[in-house]
């Protein structure tokens, strides 16, 4: 028999921000002034009622993303609701990375501290793949466009680094990971639709197991990615879920990603 075809998958988020879940437009954010920051939705619940939520629909790979200070506490209990299921990202490095697999998360995910300066540092991805395993560790490789290319961008998106990504670079960070993270931070909280042209190229470049995240705003886009990318790539639903105040609806979302 041949083996069966990998189709896309629906992978959940818990976005932080000064402990509450947020939904927030990625461009947006900054280390400078909160005042440019545009918030599409603040949750009255708690960050473990949507990892509960998430639990019980068995919707595995989801990430919690600390955006800024202050979220520590917030993700811990996310990670604590289900633990060594959900995957913590935001200002990760060697120092703390086996803190936060020790609190409950799954893996961690590393961007920022891999690019000192805005330099790719292959040591120091090689001293966190050591230290916690590759299969432990997800290099996220969120990226803004620049004309026809893309480029790791990172400190929440506003410093764009030296590193494209291709396939080349993606070969290269596969072998200390075992997955990726890729947020199309032009489109990230838009909701006005996936950057379909990097889904395709992610879909020819990867060989391992990645999530694409920005601009999903309907059901429809998750068969969009599945077919762009030949199955090859995940997809991440933010401000467009009705549980994050938008349109789409989380339980039929799931029933389509289990078909």
């Amino acid at each position: 028999m041949a083996p069966e075809q990998r189709r896309s998958r629906f992978r959940p988020c818990i976005d932080l921000h000064e402990g509450q879940v947020k939904q927030i437009v990625g461009g947006t954010l900054s280390d400078r002034s909160d005042e440019e920051l545009k918030t599409n939705f603040v949750a009255t619940q708690p960050p473990e009622y949507f990892a509960e939520k998430y639990r019980d629909n068995s919707l595995e790979g989801g990430h919690v993303i600390k955006l800024g200070p202050r979220n520590d506490e917030a993700a811990r209990r996310a990670l604590a609701e289900w633990r060594n299921h959900l995957q913590i990202g935001g200002g990760i490095t060697a120092d703390n990375a086996k803190e936060w697999l020790d609190a409950g998360a799954s893996k961690i995910i590393v961007t920022s501290y891999l690019f000192p300066g805005g330099n790719f540092d292959l040591e120091r991805l090689q001293t966190i793949s050591s230290l916690v395993g590759k299969d432990k560790l997800v290099v996220d490789v969120s990226c803004r466009r620049r004309g026809d290319k893309w480029y790791v961008a990172m400190n929440k998106w506003q410093d764009i680094t030296t590193m494209e990504v291709n396939k080349e670079n993606l070969d290269m960070l596969a072998q200390y990971c075992n997955e990726f993270l890729i947020h199309a931070a032009d489109v990230e909280g838009l909701c006005q639709g996936i950057d379909e042209e990097l889904v395709q190229k992610l879909g020819e470049w990867v060989t391992i197991p990645t999530t694409y995240a920005g601009g999903a705003k309907s059901i429809s886009d998750l068969e969009t990615v599945n077919r762009l990318s030949g199955g090859q790539v995940d997809l991440t639903y933010g401000s467009s879920l009705d549980i994050f105040g938008g349109v789409v609806s989380f339980d039929e979302l799931v029933k389509a990603s289990n078909q």
